[in-house]
């Protein structure tokens, strides 16, 4: 029974949190309207979950997010000072394809959103077996760096989370 009233918990509490970020307002009709919203929307689009994704460690999650947020917070600084010190000469843009290991459509979105979160550089493009996504990033003389970066700091995490 708990089941078919809450088919995703974890969407239900973050529509209600959204729902009471976007009104800007905790009063208790808002609790209450964010509540219901976030027990119809789920159930409304419950069929179109067929598989719905399991988190095999939820504290890895915790810890995806400090380290995700982290790097966010150095890279602002790095390209801060790409942009205020160095020429337009001296920045070595590359294109930088990474074979992919993970298979899960959500670890594959997780993994291209962090990508394009973190300041310089931007996921661009999946292949069409989902073997691989194209990265771009702003500045750097080691592009190989770069991809075993993104695959030891963030591909092998989401790995542990979603598979």
């Amino acid at each position: 029974m708990l089941k078919r009233v809450f088919p995703h918990p974890l969407l239900s509490v973050t529509l209600t949190v959204v729902w009471l970020a976007l009104v800007n307002k905790v009063t208790l009709g808002n609790l209450i309207l964010g509540g219901i919203l976030g027990i119809i929307v789920p159930i409304l689009t419950a069929p179109y979950w067929p598989r719905r994704p399991k988190v095999g460690r939820p504290l890895r999650v915790v810890e995806y997010a400090a380290i995700v947020l982290w790097d966010i917070v150095v890279a602002n600084v790095q390209v801060a000072l790409i942009i205020l010190f160095r020429r337009n000469a001296d920045i070595r843009s590359h294109w930088i394809t990474i074979p992919l290991e993970i298979t899960s459509p959500e670890a594959i979105t997780t993994l291209a959103g962090t990508i394009t979160m973190t300041p310089g550089t931007l996921s661009a493009m999946l292949s069409a077996d989902s073997g691989s996504i194209l990265v771009h990033c702003l500045h750097t003389d080691d592009p190989d760096g770069v991809r075993a970066t993104i695959k030891n700091r963030y591909e092998w995490r989401l790995r542990e989370i979603f598979q």
